[in-house]
């Protein structure tokens, strides 16, 4: 897909499995209700893109502009977000399972009704993040993959509030 102008394509309802779209432009792309397993969005700028209830497991959007990005309601299983820009985004009613947000910038994000479920959180950058208190944190990760220092229910809920100021 890189050698393709998709930006004045809509790809809403898209099925686009296993696709590369590394260093792409895609600004204001529309993908809401789209299947994205598995594609790689590595460098991307997708600043104002709309994922809404898109299915995006399993997809790579390490080093990506996701800056107001909408992933509300969407299916987040195994996505790498490592150092991506989430900085105003939208995550309102997302799965976050297994989700690996190491060093991604969540400033002022809303994670409203969303669900974390063993989150890796490492140098994540969580000021501001708004909706903690409607969420539900169930597990996160505030260690490495490697040596993991998990948190649970409540003691996850406490972190995340402390690191939101």
């Amino acid at each position: 897909m890189t050698e393709v102008d998709l930006i004045k394509y809509p790809l809403n309802q898209a099925y686009i499995t296993d696709c590369i779209f590394n260093n792409m432009h895609l600004l204001n792309i529309e993908m809401y209700s789209s299947t994205i397993c598995s594609s790689s969005f590595v460098f991307a700028n997708l600043e104002n893109a709309d994922f809404y209830k898109a299915d995006v497991s399993y997809a790579n959007f390490t080093n990506a502009n996701l800056q107001n990005t909408r992933f509300a309601k969407s299916d987040c299983i195994k996505t790498i977000f490592n150092s991506a820009n989430l900085s105003d985004a939208k995550l309102v009613a997302a799965l976050f399972d297994n989700a690996d947000f190491r060093n991604a910038n969540l400033q002022h994000a809303d994670v409203s009704e969303s669900t974390f479920e063993n989150v890796l959180l490492k140098g994540a950058k969580l000021t501001g993040v708004r909706g903690l208190e409607e969420a539900f944190i169930k597990s996160i990760n505030i260690g490495t993959p490697e040596q993991p220092n998990i948190l649970i229910g409540g003691e996850a809920r406490k972190w995340l509030e402390v690191m939101s100021n």
